[in-house]
This record gives structure tokens, sequence and C-alpha cells, in this order.
């Protein structure tokens, strides 16, 4: 039974949890799928397969750059029978990354759906963005035959903001990689970890002001951030930026945080608490969205929309009493089991 899984639209390196769900999708049905798989990649990420059968797709022009990024899958909108004859043959495709692209009628299509952010806060995004993730979200539920998505919240705000039938909508969590994320021996230092981009859902600012207040009771804390677009932007005292890092790195800073801080205001799944919990990190996160779905009673919880309330969460979560707990939740969530139930879709959409 020859399944395609389209990773056409992946950049590296730009996606962020996307990709992390693509590639260890990738890999863990390499390990223990029993179906026949071809992976269509991007030129600029030939290596996306992680193991399985690919074929990288010259007639995708993906680019790295916003403008070229549009351009590619404007492209493939547009013109798409170039790209649907590598799906020729197929009883099956997959399309990981939210998007449909190219759409297809043919063979039988599921698209992973991370979240609908853009529903929940429009303000989020530039009126351009917020027009092609209507339209291209959109024609994508419509042409899949079943929509996967990472939560049992991401599966009921998709049934409600985008009508769906909950016949079509499956809920798959995603898993994390224990042999990277799991408990070392490394002392726990004096800061608060919070790994994430600077985009406007992830609450830094709000996350500053409670940093400010918890240092009142802990002045020897300091706050380090990973992630891009930080740079030229203010950060008050006792912050430290490191940018990019390694997953490697990641893991290390988990292992040596006082406690992960995570003030997202909307999150599909949520991967960091989870990987901080499986390094044994103490973890404080919003009581929004996916959240309290995967974290369970492993974690403290505050509203982040309080700076007050994010502070004294994060008081609470330095002494650490969930921290077995975490380990416990974090154990629960395996990519092996994931690409498995995602072979369950697979055979459904073949039949």
């Amino acid at each position: 039974m020859p399944v395609g899984i389209s990773l056409l639209t992946l950049v590296p390196g730009v996606v962020g949890g996307s990709e992390t769900y693509a590639r260890e999708l990738c890999l863990a049905l390499g390990r223990v799928g029993k179906l026949d798989y071809r992976v269509f990649v991007p030129t600029i990420a030939a290596d996306a397969a992680d193991g399985l059968p690919s074929t990288a797709v010259p007639e995708y022009r993906a680019g790295r750059t916003m403008p070229a990024r549009i351009a590619a899958m404007s492209l493939a909108a547009l013109r798409p029978r170039p790209l649907r004859r590598h799906f020729e043959g197929l009883d099956a495709i997959h399309f990981p990354l939210s998007v449909m692209l190219p759409p297809v009628g043919r063979p039988p299509a599921a698209t992973t759906v991370h979240d609908v952010q853009h529903e929940a806060y429009p303000e989020f995004f530039s009126r351009p963005e917020l027009a092609y993730r209507k339209l291209v979200y959109g024609w994508t539920v419509r042409r899949s035959r079943i929509v996967i998505t990472v939560s049992e919240f991401a599966r009921r705000t998709l049934i409600e903001r985008l009508r769906l039938d909950p016949e079509r909508v499956r809920a798959i969590h995603s898993g994390i990689d224990h042999a990277r994320f799991r408990r070392g021996d490394a002392k726990r230092e004096p800061f608060l970890l919070y790994p994430a981009n600077r985009w406007p859902h992830k609450n830094h600012r709000r996350l500053f002001e409670a940093f400010a207040i918890v240092r009142r009771e802990r002045p020897e804390l300091r706050l380090v951030l990973t992630g891009s677009g930080h740079e030229g932007k203010p950060t008050p005292p006792g912050v430290e930026l490191r940018g990019w890092v390694s997953l490697d790195e990641l893991a290390e800073l988990y292992r040596r945080a006082a406690a992960l801080v995570f003030p997202s205001l909307y999150e599909g799944f949520g991967q960091p608490p989870l990987e901080a919990m499986a390094c044994g990190c103490p973890v404080a996160v919003s009581r929004v969205a996916s959240l309290p779905e995967i974290c369970g009673d492993a974690a403290e919880y505050f509203d982040p929309g309080s700076p007050d309330d994010i502070a004294a969460a994060t008081l609470r979560a330095l002494r650490g009493e969930h921290v077995e707990q975490g380990l416990a939740r974090a154990a629960l969530f395996t990519w092996d089991e994931t690409a498995l139930r995602h072979e369950d879709v697979y055979r459904e959409l073949s039949a």
C-alpha cells in the first residue's frame, strides 16, 4: 500500500513545531511503520524524509524568504499538474504542514492542521497573511478526506471555527524525543527558561513584567530566552538572549534551568513544557488552549494575562514539587505511538 507524505512547503528553521512534527513523524514511521512510504521534499530540505524513501521535487520552486515562499505556494496552487504527477499510483497522501499544496482530488488526502490561531487572534497577523490563511486553510480542509490535528483542544476549535464534520477530524498527540530530552545529573542553576520565537502570541511583554516581580523575591534569577525575533528589541535587566540553539543545547538548558516559564496565549499542542518535564525541569504554564490537556497535573498554572499570576506560579514551580509527576506525564507522549495512529488514518484513507 503506497502512501505519500508531502513536505514540499517545509522551510528548515522557519515553521517551528510543525517542522519537528513532520521530521519526527517520518523518523518514527521508519522505525515502526508497516506501509510503503514515499516522501516528497523540496530541494531546500532534501534531508527532511529522515530515513524514509524520498524524492526531491524541483518543480516546487521552494525559497527561504517570505516573498519566495508565497511565490512558490501560489504557483503550486495555480499550476498543480506538474506536482501531481509525482503522486500517481499512491493509495493515500498526507500533508503534515497545515497546507494542501498542490491541491489534490486523488489520491484521498489527509492534512494535519496544527492550529487556527488566526481565527482566535486575527490581530496577530497582517492583513495579507490573514487573508492567505483563511483562503488556504479553507480549501485545505474542504479537499481533505480526513483532517488530523494535534490535540483535543485543536480538534474542537477546528470543528467550531471551520464548521467541520466531527467524523472527519482526528486528534493525535505529538510525541517527544526521549533519547534527547531526558533527566541528567547537571545541577540546577538560577535562571528561568523560555524557548520561543518573539511572536505576538508568545506573550513576552507580560513575561518581562512578571520576571520583574519574581526578582523582587529572587534577585539572583536570570531569564534565558532562545529563538528568533529578539534582536534589536528592548529587554529588561537580567534577560539573556541565546538566539537559535540546537536541540541538544536546548535539552541541556532544560536540565540546568531552575524552571521553565511558558506564558503563551495560544498553542495547538505545546512541546516545550513536555520536553522540560522529561528533563526533570519544573514547569509553570498558561492555563489556556491545549496546555492543560497536555501538561495535566504536572505543572503550575497561571493566567497569561496577569503578570502577578505568572510570577506567583513561577515562584511555586521553583519549589520543584511536580518534578516526578512531570517525568511520568512526559513518558506518555512518544513518537512511535504517534506514528502508529497515523498509519490507522492512512489505512482508513485507502479503504
